[in-house]
């Protein structure tokens, strides 16, 4: 654990905070924290997710962009739920990536644990693209993907990253509550 795994990790928490309170500053604070996260994996030869890192960066842009001027009038998007074929949708997608990525990392790199990491990166990916869009369905998504990140964190020592992971599992259920809460009284 270094200070810099320190610094980055308390980033995330506080990223993810202000994501639940749907606060549009977790998007340039998640930025930092991503591209901080792509160092310490690959330093843990965690090939897929120092590559979900950049992806974040990306989608961190696109958060941002679709909070401030998404949605049909541009002003925003407003917390929704998916109809059912955009959620199968997404997590077939989760699956193809998870195949696809997993055999690359297994065949063509070094990476520890190359199936597990690669499913959590894509399936990831899924829940970044809903919480970017403001879908409730990101929530429940992140939970099993970060419980799931716990023991794999813990799996390679990165245990700092571990007990990060177990407050976005936290985090993740009070955003299910808060956002479902929202949609309900829209």
């Amino acid at each position: 654990m270094s200070s810099f795994e320190i610094v980055a990790a308390l980033l995330g928490v506080i990223a993810v905070w202000l994501t639940v309170r749907q606060n549009v500053w977790c998007w340039p604070i998640g930025l930092i924290m991503v591209v901080m996260y792509s160092w310490v994996f690959y330093e843990a030869k965690l090939y897929s997710d120092m590559l979900l890192q950049g992806v974040y960066a990306v989608l961190q842009g696109y958060g941002w962009w679709q909070w401030i001027r998404g949605g049909a009038d541009h002003r925003g998007r407003s917390v929704s739920t998916l109809q059912p074929i955009p959620l199968l949708t997404g997590l077939l997608a989760g699956v193809a990536g998870s195949l696809l990525l997993g055999y690359v990392m297994a065949t063509y790199t070094d990476a520890s644990q190359p199936w597990l990491d690669a499913s959590l990166t894509a399936f990831s990916l899924v829940a970044q693209l809903w919480m970017a869009q403001k879908r409730v369905e990101c929530w429940p998504l992140w939970l099993v993907v970060d419980v799931l990140y716990v023991g794999l964190f813990v799996y390679k020592s990165l245990f700092l990253t571990a007990l990060l992971y177990a407050l976005f599992v936290g985090l993740a259920a009070r955003g299910w509550y808060a956002w479902r809460r929202e949609v309900v009284s829209s």
